[in-house]
């Protein structure tokens, strides 16, 4: 116990070193400039490498194995941890290139905090203080540990955004408007890509449980979206200057086809229907990127390629409801094996993401400068694309094998040998009957809550009660009970 509770006092006394380091070198900065002409030095050029690996890869994977309660879980972000601060540092300890106050600085504090007050908790939670006032606190703790464990990927991708933009000196003064466009409306592209992969591949029976269609939730951030960029993209009571009325128009079309999205995901009786609106929304908004007036050829190429890349997002998520889905929710009904096809709109909404991220006036004109074409540019963010997309599957991979460990087995019975079994015979999909393992594989699936990636509620069953629920139960916490794969003692 005391060495952890030493740890624990290393780590806050770290923080609280590392938030007096001043980032000094601002002298250096060429007044009215965000970065001096200096090249990035060796140690910067480690600090991104560390701090991109940690956050983006080592962090993710950790929170995963945690919701999957893996012996690998606290090792793993251990070491996470120690990179992490060791990087931290070295961001203040580089030479060559300098930079002013800008606001990747101020939130890497922030975020460092994020990373201790996580670190304390897992602690906490590991010593198993459960008597007097411990007993009433570590739930709080169970929850605010799962929470924050959650968010920490996306508070990692902003920083890392934002070390982007500080890295080059971008988005100051009159950039900042299209900056800001470029990099949220971006990001949420891929976000919406990663949901409709999370839902696609162990997502569906929440979804089912909601009561709603998919495109309830999508028309919905969709009319959201559209009235903030309706008010948002030009300045009322001025005058409408450069591509304020595309924009408007844009957000305009987003809220009509919102509420239409969701007065049309439900049937008659009630019943979550699905519908092509929200489809229809990304196409729409690819063609008028495809045609945004553009300064450089090269901003012309990418921004047409985008919308090309949106189009056909929104062209292949039409095939897939309409055709391969025939307006149901998935091919199986465990959602362990969708078609191949539905793949593409996902990775598609990735791509364009990317794309638009990669396409600021700034980095038009660096290209430009440097004599890039837009084809190797493409090629590059596409690449990036992949590998971001492939990371997203092997975690969610990752989840569903632990999650549902039956999924991952072959079946003891072809799938065409037929049976008596009123359980087996209730479920053909693709036009071939399910051995009775596989028929229980599915009751099993649909018992099981997601309680990893949608609740961090603990057990509500009194002590000494099974959980009758067939599938995995669930245990006290995301700290107890570690190891994969362990069988689960009953009271």
């Amino acid at each position: 116990m005391m060495g952890v509770l030493d740890l624990r006092g290393v780590l806050i006394a770290l923080l609280l070193a590392s938030s007096a380091v001043a980032h000094g070198g601002h002298e250096s900065v060429p007044e009215g400039a965000a970065v001096s002409k200096d090249p990035i030095d060796s140690t910067l050029w480690i600090h991104m490498i560390l701090m991109g690996f940690t956050f983006g890869i080592i962090f993710p994977l950790g929170m995963v194995l945690g919701i999957v309660r893996s012996r690998w879980h606290v090792p793993l972000q251990i070491v996470g941890t120690i990179i992490a601060v060791v990087a931290y540092f070295l961001g203040h300890a580089h030479k060559g290139r300098q930079f002013g106050k800008n606001v990747h600085a101020s939130f890497a504090n922030l975020l460092m905090l994020l990373l201790v007050v996580q670190v304390v908790i897992g602690l906490y939670l590991k010593l198993h203080l459960e008597k007097g006032i411990h007993g009433r606190i570590r739930r709080l703790f169970v929850v605010l540990h799962g929470v924050l464990g959650k968010a920490m990927p996306i508070v990692s991708w902003t920083q890392m955004v934002f070390g982007g933009i500080a890295a080059n000196g971008f988005c100051q003064d009159d950039h900042l408007g299209q900056c800001l466009a470029h990099f949220i409306m971006g990001s949420a592209f891929i976000a919406y890509g990663i949901m409709l992969t999370i839902l696609l591949l162990v997502g569906q029976f929440w979804l089912r449980r909601t009561g709603r269609s998919q495109e309830f939730f999508d028309s919905l951030v969709i009319a959201a979206w559209g009235c903030v960029n309706t008010f948002t993209e030009h300045r009322w009571g001025g005058p409408w200057v450069h591509n304020d009325l595309q924009h408007t128009t844009m957000g305009i079309v987003w809220w009509c086809a919102g509420l239409l999205g969701i007065w049309m995901s439900r049937k008659r009786n009630g019943r979550p229907k699905r519908n092509l609106i929200p489809a229809i929304v990304i196409l729409l908004t690819g063609y008028a990127m495809s045609a945004h007036p553009q300064t450089l050829m090269i901003s012309t190429m990418v921004h047409s390629i985008f919308g090309y890349t949106l189009m056909a997002a929104g062209f292949t998520r039409i095939i897939e409801i309409a055709f391969v889905l025939k307006d149901k929710n998935t091919v199986s009904l465990d959602g362990t094996d969708p078609n191949s096809f539905q793949y593409l709109p996902p990775f598609l909404l990735c791509a364009s993401g990317f794309l638009f991220m990669g396409a600021t006036e700034e980095q038009m004109q660096l290209l430009h400068d440097a004599g890039v074409t837009h084809v190797s540019y493409v090629l590059i963010l596409y690449s990036i694309a992949f590998i971001l997309f492939l990371f997203v599957n092997i975690l969610l991979h990752i989840y569903a094998v632990h999650a549902w460990p039956n999924s991952a087995k072959p079946s003891a019975r072809s799938r065409s040998s037929s049976t008596t079994d009123p359980v087996q015979d209730s479920t053909f999909m693709n036009g071939h009957a399910r051995s009775a393992s596989e028929a229980q594989q599915v009751h099993d699936a649909e018992a099981f809550e997601l309680q990893g990636l949608i609740s961090d509620e603990e057990d509500e069953d009194a002590p000494g009660h099974r959980n009758r629920t067939m599938g995995p139960r669930k245990v006290e916490d995301e700290e107890s009970a570690p190891l994969v794969g362990k069988e689960t003692s009953s009271s």
